[in-house]
């Protein structure tokens, strides 16, 4: 059962890594429909903070899938002069810290986004679009990488009990 929930989990990571590309490729386009709004002598109003939106939005779906994949920048320099059960006391700290401040972040992005949602804020920009809907895709970024850094403590746990 486990095996399944695992294989789940690594499919949620990578399913979040293909939406980070998806928020990269609109933020390519976006761009570029801006400078070629420049050159034809129109303007399209709010593309400069729809492209930081989903630069934004791309940034916390990646999280979760560069953290499995080990594209994070880690303690490896460090944990390459333990050995044996202080390497495993080590990796095992870190990631009940990392875990903590994952799930603080994902936390209070949430709060953020009811608060958001509660007062109908707008933006300051153009466009004054409702703040809370690009606001959902950062906090389901967060929350997929909490779910990450929670499932490597686990499978870390499980690796000093079973070896």
């Amino acid at each position: 059962m486990f095996d399944s929930f695992n294989k789940n989990l690594n499919k949620l990571y990578n399913f979040s890594g293909y939406i980070a590309a998806m928020f990269l490729i609109l933020v390519a386009v976006f761009i570029l429909i801006g400078i070629s709004s420049r050159i034809f002598g129109f303007y399209i109003r709010g593309l400069a903070e729809y492209s930081g939106y989903c630069m934004a939005s791309a940034s916390f779906f990646a999280l979760a899938y560069t953290f499995v994949e080990g594209g994070h920048i880690r303690i490896t320099l460090f944990l390459e002069k333990l050995s044996g059960l202080k390497k495993k006391i080590v990796e095992t700290w870190c990631l009940i810290i990392a875990t903590f401040f994952s799930g603080y972040l994902a936390f209070y992005f949430i709060k953020m986004l009811i608060i958001s949602y509660k007062f109908q804020e707008r933006s300051e920009g153009a466009d004054e679009i409702l703040i809370w809907i690009p606001q959902t895709s950062v906090a389901l970024g967060s929350i997929i990488f909490f779910i990450s850094v929670f499932h490597q403590f686990i499978l870390k746990i499980r690796e000093n009990f079973n070896g």
